[in-house]
């Protein structure tokens, strides 16, 4: 049997993930409809990602012997004043999931779960570089300050990102 606080609060974070997908294809959806379409291809990739973080999450509790609950989708955000806003408001969800991943982990470690704390080190490393991209993206809009042809550049940019299954997918335990 799969340790109930550990379960929980992985459940959690699945959810929590899921959620994730559903703010950035929100965001996707409103850069879309504004016709910046490589910021929409950024952040559908996020979206990509974020569904794949619950996936491995997901197969990792159930691989484990533990039982997925899936929880309604909270209502997300449509439309944002700016791209800068909306990549602050990014980073600063992603600050909250590292915190809630390293909350995850000290659990773990609480709960002398070698095999969780084993997984959540893929997360907090993850969770290192999607803070790291925020970043970088805020710096470089905020070099832009409104520039028509910089925002036109930048966004061809984003436009060129490329996705790749995250590897823990593909297995439950490495």
């Amino acid at each position: 049997m799969f340790n109930p606080k550990l379960e929980k609060a992985l459940n959690a974070q699945i959810n929590a993930e899921m959620w994730s997908a559903y703010q950035y294809l929100s965001m996707a959806t409103y850069f879309h409809s504004i016709g910046h379409a490589g910021i929409a291809h950024w952040f559908e990739i996020q979206f990509k990602e974020e569904q794949d973080h619950a996936l491995i999450l997901y197969n990792f509790l159930v691989t484990r012997g533990g039982r997925v609950k899936l929880d309604p989708i909270k209502s997300v955000q449509t439309d944002w004043e700016t791209p800068l806003a909306a990549f602050e408001d990014t980073l600063k969800h992603e600050k909250d999931v590292t915190q809630m991943i390293n909350n995850l982990y000290a659990l773990a470690i609480e709960e002398n779960d070698y095999t969780v704390q084993n997984r959540l080190r893929w997360f907090i490393d993850e969770q290192i570089e999607e803070e790291d991209e925020a970043q970088k993206i805020i710096d470089s809009l905020k070099l832009i300050d409104g520039n028509g042809l910089g925002l036109y550049m930048f966004d061809k940019e984003l436009g060129s990102r490329t996705y790749s299954t995250p590897a823990p997918l593909n297995s439950a335990v490495e």
